[in-house]
């Protein structure tokens, strides 16, 4: 098979969430034209509905494949965040606010875990002791971003870099010649390039089932009740058996989430709401007095083991993924791009991308 990497000139990105925005932004710096099209309006999916926290939901409890990918993201986010305030003037908001994990179960492998990775971990500091120490883990340097605003950051700092945003664009067809796609049917007409990326999300198994060998990659609904409180009332995120609380600076508090396997369906549910608040007032008994502000649901790329698909497509050379981040697109998102442009392109990724290849 012909390696297209050193004639690309040109490239069209499927899906407009934070993986194909950053990914956008990071071939349109190597020199790329680059348009995206987006089925509905960019960043208001899955980037836009998860809770912004940048790390594994705990990291012990994931494959170094997982991990490899969230540690070298969260390496790149403050990096990232100042170029998105800067090229937009929007602040990402990322703090490295710490995570308490509570109810650890067997704590000792997890410590072990933390020392053979070089994670700081400590007891509880003295404002959240209150919730015990002796089953309990601080990881003082995880930290957050505000995803909403990330990606009106990553939206305008495109536009500002001459990437061209068709939303309300979906993408309906494939077409293919030999061992390549030579056009994307949309209604509003056919998009060629050189090569085309699809990062649609949740959406991306189906796009990609029309020319066969599609990765693994469907939706699962998560569903978020926000609160707003007063600003400090929760210093960190908590986690505990699958749900967390995320304290944005403002005093919005997040609380999250749910894992439902529902096909595309987005709506929120009775059942969901009290499960969350259930579990936000038993944890932080103080936000009985907050105002619930908002529910909303989102639908996550889900994918086996939450290992995404970055590369190459086995047949049609000019075709490539990046997609099924599952839980992890955000925290993922900077190092995936890595990983796209050394597969498109050949440059240099800190992380072996082996792991993320398109299986056969």
């Amino acid at each position: 098979m012909p390696d297209p990497r050193p004639t690309l000139s040109s490239c069209l990105i499927l899906g407009g969430g934070i993986n194909g925005l950053l990914s956008a932004l990071l071939l349109r710096q190597a020199g790329l034209d680059v348009a995206l099209l987006e089925r509905g309006a960019t960043g208001r999916e899955s980037s836009w509905a998860g809770a912004g926290i940048l790390s594994p939901l705990p990291p012990w409890n994931y494959g170094p494949e997982v991990n490899a990918l969230a540690r070298r993201g969260r390496a790149l986010w403050p990096e990232w965040a100042e170029r998105l305030r800067l090229a937009s003037g929007i602040d990402p908001e990322y703090r490295a606010c710490g995570m308490a994990v509570l109810e650890v179960e067997q704590r000792d492998a997890a410590l072990a875990w933390c020392d053979a990775h070089e994670e700081p971990v400590a007891g509880l500091p003295p404002s959240l002791a209150h919730w015990g120490n002796h089953d309990s883990l601080w990881l003082p340097n995880v930290a957050q971003v505000r995803n909403p605003r990330a990606m009106q950051g990553l939206r305008v700092a495109a536009l500002r870099a001459g990437i061209a945003l068709h939303e309300q664009t979906p993408a309906s067809h494939l077409l293919t010649e030999g061992a390549r796609v030579t056009g994307v049917e949309t209604p509003s007409g056919v998009f060629t390039a050189e090569c085309v990326v699809a990062a649609a999300g949740a959406w991306s198994g189906g796009l990609l089932a029309e020319v066969g060998h599609a990765p693994v990659i469907a939706p699962v609904r998560g569903q978020i009740v926000l609160f707003k409180a007063a600003p400090g009332l929760l210093p960190g995120v908590v986690y505990r058996r699958g749900h967390y609380l995320v304290p944005r600076a403002d005093g919005h508090i997040l609380a999250g989430s749910t894992l439902e396997e529902v096909g595309f369906d987005q709506s929120t549910t009775a059942e969901a709401r009290a499960e969350l608040l259930d579990f936000a007032y038993r944890l932080l008994p103080a936000l009985r007095q907050a105002e619930i502000v908002a529910q909303w649901a989102g639908l996550r790329p889900g994918s086996p083991g939450n290992v995404p698909t970055i590369a190459r497509h086995p047949v049609l050379e000019n075709l490539f993924v990046n997609s099924g981040h599952f839980r992890y697109g955000v925290t993922m998102a900077p190092a995936a791009g890595e990983v796209l442009l050394q597969r498109m392109l050949g440059m240099a990724a800190p992380v072996d991308v082996a792991p993320y290849a398109w299986g056969l």
